[in-house]
Formats: C-alpha cells, structure tokens, sequence
C-alpha cells in the first residue's frame, strides 16, 4: 500500500507540474495584464499542489518557479519583491539539487546569472558558460539560445548572436512555440542590424 501511495502521489506531482508550466506558457503567450496575472496565479497554485504532493520533485519545483518568476517581472523586468525574487531562487535551487541535470533548470539558472546584478547573485561568465553547457546538451534548448544570444550581441559577438538567434527562432517555430518565436525573431532583427552596421563601419 506504501509504493502505491508512493507512486500515486509522483503521478498525481508530474500532472499537477504539466498543468502548472503550461499555465506558464500560456500567460507568457497572453498580451492582456489581467490575463497573464490570472494564468501565474494559478499555474503558481497547482505547482504549489505538485510540490505538496511530491517535494522530491524537480519538475513541480521549477513549474512553481516559472510561474513565481513570471508574476515578479509582470510589470517589466524590476525586481518588485526580494522574498518574493528569494523564494523564486529558492525554488530554481531545490530543483536544481533534486536534479542537477535537469536541462530546464538549468537554462533558467544560467540565463539569470547573466541577467543579475553580482549584489543579487549574478555572474556572468559562470552564466554563460551553463547556458553553453545547456545547449550542447539539449539540442531544442530554445530560451539558452535566446539568453546567450542576447550576451553575444551586448559583447558585439552580431553575427554568432545572429546564429543563435536563428536556431531558436527555427526550434521555436517547429515546436509551435509563439512566445519564443516572437522573441527570437526580436532578438535575430537587433542582432542582424547591429551586425550590418558594423560591416559598414569596416568597410567605410
């Protein structure tokens, strides 16, 4: 009765962590305020479910984080909260120690460090060279791509910044994954121009 217990609540933890991460995606997918406000709160909701009902799951843990992480930065990137912006590490980090290959997590740690300020944690070579690690492991990594991408054309690397920026708008797009797509297209047109500027420059 013990393993049945213990299977039913891992089941019950993986389908909560599917429904919370894909309220995630679809609050980022959502252009209303109101809408996206109402798909973090209960994605947050359910991911605090699969983690009640599993806490050794590194899934439940980082659908949870998404949705915290998304409801932080709903009105622009500030951080709003620092328990709010603590608890969101808190979760990335549990994941992370439940499962330290888990590719997601992962991404999500690097493309943070490259982000954050060092007073916050940030490091951005460390940074780079996870989301580096993420995309050789994990060939339809699409927001590695996009974080590294948006490190190289900061550090005027427009061309590779160009070519990362092409994979995942090309994995974004298989995957019907809009938001992404969306971002990816973005982040190829500033790294295109930027390249094309500086091939202009040259040449004058």
């Amino acid at each position: 009765m013990l393993l049945t217990g213990v299977a039913s609540a891992g089941d019950e933890a993986k389908a909560l962590s599917r429904q919370a991460l894909q309220h995630c995606e679809d609050g980022r997918a959502a252009t209303a305020r109101d809408t996206r406000l109402a798909f973090f709160e209960q994605g947050q909701a359910l991911g605090e479910q699969a983690v009640a009902a599993d806490e050794q799951s590194a899934d439940a843990h980082f659908a949870l984080f998404c949705n915290l992480g998304e409801l932080l930065r709903l009105d622009g990137e500030s951080l709003t909260s620092v328990f709010g912006f603590r608890r969101m590490m808190n979760e990335l980090d549990r994941a992370l120690e439940i499962d330290p290959t888990h590719i997601d997590a992962l991404s999500a740690k690097g493309t943070l460090l490259v982000k954050l300020p060092g007073l916050l944690g940030g490091n951005s070579e460390k940074g780079e060279q996870l989301l580096q690690h993420v995309i050789n492991r994990a060939p339809k990594a699409v927001n590695a791509r996009l974080a590294l991408a948006k490190v190289r054309c900061e550090r005027g690397n427009h061309q590779e910044a160009a070519a990362l920026a092409a994979d995942a708008l090309a994995i974004a797009r298989k995957d019907g994954r809009t938001t992404f797509a969306r971002e990816a297209t973005t982040v190829l047109r500033q790294a295109q121009t930027h390249a094309a500027k500086t091939v202009y420059a040259v040449n004058r």
